[in-house]
């Protein structure tokens, strides 16, 4: 896979795609080697990252290439609502869109702009983790956890 940048973040790396305008996808990947940043918007998009890795309260202002259906984009805005250091559930956030917990998590999974659209932030009705990047273990999972404890720990 060729990406833009790759950075490292405390238990795993993100890929980011982008071209010189928009950032099409950033990509949790298992920890690897950095890959500089191939463009402005890639330098700048790293730059971002580190800037919440370094502090939960951080927003982005990346521009984003358009994708997914128009309910994946209704799912995406309500999970760029929640606030850092906030969870949701499923149902929760389906509620508010007029549609099924199922649905909403086959969203989150689908977001290809982690971090910047907070899917880790989405959880199941017991507050348990739910799944996350369409896993329901693995290193994925870990990522959550660490994320969800990074934002509580602001």
């Amino acid at each position: 896979m060729n990406f833009s940048a790759v950075l490292s973040a405390p238990t795993f790396s993100l890929g980011v795609h982008c071209d010189d305008d928009e950032v099409s996808e950033i990509v949790y990947l298992e920890p690897r080697a950095e890959i500089r940043p191939q463009s402005l918007l890639a330098k700048e998009a790293v730059r971002q990252l580190r800037a919440y890795l370094k502090d939960a309260r951080f927003e982005f202002t990346l521009p984003l290439q358009p994708k997914g259906t128009l309910f994946q984009r209704r799912v995406w805005a309500g999970i760029a609502a929640i606030p850092s250091g906030k969870t949701t559930s499923y149902g929760e956030l389906a509620q508010t869109i007029g549609s099924g917990p199922r649905a909403v998590g086959n969203a989150c999974g689908a977001n290809p702009y982690p971090l910047v659209v907070p899917c880790h932030r989405v959880v199941a009705a017991n507050q348990g983790l739910g799944g996350f990047a369409r896993q329901r273990g693995g290193f994925l999972l870990d990522v959550k956890r660490w994320l969800l404890a990074h934002e509580r720990s602001r």
